[in-house]
């Protein structure tokens, strides 16, 4: 995507794939100076990993500081906070790159969903 001009990334800041891409992006940099990292946050970085392990909690430290821009969608967590991050994601990105196993009750398939309903191209690496 890097070599085809795509320079802004976009991540929820969600354990698992999000932290890993974050960290690929990260990496990425140093190849590609002119690429950011923006992370979309559903609520305050206090609240979103009140329930993470310790080692979680460093890594997401660790790529808030390295991050370009951090947005977060509501200063406390409420119920629909995730789908709201899940939506502005959507909505600046134009590729949704996922991993996605077909799980319909997952904020994967929620965030998924959202991008075709807008007509964004999608690219499933779990099919790769």
């Amino acid at each position: 995507m890097i070599d085809e001009g795509a320079a802004n990334f976009y991540a929820g800041g969600a354990v698992g794939w999000d932290m890993l891409c974050e960290s690929v992006v990260i990496e990425l940099r140093e190849r590609f100076p002119n690429i950011k990292l923006h992370l979309i946050l559903p609520c305050s970085a206090e609240e979103q990993t009140a329930k993470w392990s310790e080692s979680d909690k460093a890594e997401f430290g660790r790529l808030l500081l390295a991050a370009d821009t951090v947005e977060i969608c509501s200063e406390h967590y409420f119920d629909g906070c995730m789908k709201l991050r899940n939506q502005r994601l959507v909505d600046l990105s134009d590729v949704c790159v996922c991993y996605y196993n077909g799980k319909q009750r997952s904020g994967t398939g929620q965030t998924v969903r959202m991008a075709e309903r807008q007509g964004k191209a999608k690219i499933n690496l779990v099919n790769t």
